[in-house]
């Protein structure tokens, strides 16, 4: 077993539960993360700072369970709302821009981030781990 699974086998957490960071005005961030995923949860104001990216190392799975923005890949908008997921390659730059807020965008990578998983805080929800 790895050493993030044994601490969370069998543990209920609430997104309210982690703690939440502003990365930039407007984009507000809570990360959770196994040995195998790391989720994003992000609350998004209309208005934002729009930040292009792009990742080489990983794909890139988001799904907005609230409010509405344009999602941009590669220059090319695509319209979500809550209940819609979009399948990001690596390698493609991308950025989102809120339409309708605040909207709440979840983001799925395997393998983790591992810029994001230095910055996880689950001692805070789950406690010292052994």
């Amino acid at each position: 077993m790895s050493p993030l699974n044994p601490a969370l086998f069998g543990k209920v957490v609430n997104w309210a539960d982690i703690p939440q960071r502003e990365i930039r005005p407007g984009v507000r961030r809570r990360i959770f993360a196994t040995d195998e995923v790391l989720i994003g949860h992000h609350e998004l104001e209309v208005g934002m700072e729009v930040n292009p990216h792009a990742h080489e190392d990983f794909d890139q799975l988001v799904f907005i369970e609230s409010g509405r923005c344009n999602y941009y890949v590669d220059g090319v908008a695509n319209d979500m709302r809550a209940g819609s997921f979009l399948l990001v390659p690596r390698g493609a730059e991308h950025y989102v821009e809120p339409t309708e807020g605040p909207c709440v965008n979840i983001d799925f990578f395997v393998p983790p981030r591992a810029d994001l998983l230095a910055k996880l805080e689950l001692d805070a929800v789950l406690g010292e781990r052994d």
